[in-house]
């Protein structure tokens, strides 16, 4: 199969969006705020989509199918990636959706010559950092789960594609982001991600003339959010939504917190078959 010659990404902009995923709750977000803000929206799910408006195809497509992968990228400039299990935790659907179809849309991505891809990438690699620290996007991985696991492999495959074939990518770490679009747990306080700064960040992501490799956290502009954009400034993500508006309310029906999950950035992923020590065998604990 021939492959698309790789095309200058400076001072051109992207046109041809395609959203794996685009029938779960984050590619709905998007199928919405970004319509009719490009040329084309490709929208590929395995489950049934709402049919095709203007400016938009609905595709079929498993992400553990190369060659379908592969069909429904073609003349594509940019990949949002966000296929893949959230619920389901095990190693079982773990592995084939969130190792091997990650890898699949990444390969794919590049045979076709998309010049970026944007992977949806989760606070739960970086989980198992104490929630007392405040932590920026140079911090180093704490997955907190299998899930979380799959998110660190996403985005140091994201790195290797950037590096090694030019690949164009950013890697957003999303923080809680609801049907709803409100907070509905005191967790959700610090990590809410409201829908229309979701469709900031992509927008942003989408349209920025060029950067290589980034990783920003997916977060609103949250009073008690913990972690830091400062790095990624320069992509003009500015959000405007602050859980905050709903604390009195979150905070009067929402149960207490687990003793674990309270402990780290992660939440209720922490405690879920844990048998460690927190009180000193993760970093930051009493000595």
């Amino acid at each position: 199969m021939g492959y698309r010659n790789e095309l200058p990404l400076q001072g051109t902009r992207m046109q041809r969006i395609l959203i794996t995923g685009a029938g779960g709750a984050i590619g709905r977000v998007l199928r919405q705020h970004l319509k009719g803000q490009y040329e084309l929206l490709r929208l590929t799910d395995m489950a049934p989509q709402e049919a095709a408006g203007p400016g938009e195809e609905v595709y079929t497509v498993d992400i553990r199918d190369m060659a379908a992968l592969e069909r429904s990228m073609q003349d594509i400039d940019c990949v949002i990636h966000l296929a893949g299990t959230t619920q389901d935790l095990s190693w079982e659907k773990v592995m084939p959706l969130n190792i091997e179809g990650c890898y699949n849309v990444f390969e794919a991505a590049r045979r076709q010559g998309v010049r970026r891809v944007l992977f949806a990438s989760s606070n739960h690699a970086i989980g198992y950092h104490r929630r007392e620290t405040f932590i920026d996007t140079g911090v180093q991985p704490r997955p907190d789960s299998l899930y979380g696991v799959s998110k660190v492999f996403g985005e140091a495959l994201g790195r290797m594609y950037a590096d090694k074939f030019g690949l164009s990518v950013a890697c957003l770490r999303i923080g809680t982001l609801r049907a709803q679009d409100r907070p509905s747990e005191s967790r959700h306080l610090l990590t809410w991600l409201s829908h229309r700064d979701m469709a900031q960040l992509a927008r942003r992501c989408i349209d920025h003339p060029d950067y290589h490799f980034v990783v920003v956290y997916g977060v609103s502009n949250n009073l008690r959010n913990r972690w830091d954009n400062t790095p990624v400034k320069f992509l003009g993500y500015r959000p405007q939504d602050d859980a905050e508006r709903f604390a009195a309310e979150v905070l009067a029906t929402s149960p207490v917190e687990d003793p674990i999950a309270v402990q780290f950035h992660g939440g209720m992923y922490c405690p879920l078959d844990f048998v460690g020590d927190t009180t000193s065998r993760i970093d930051g604990g009493p000595p």
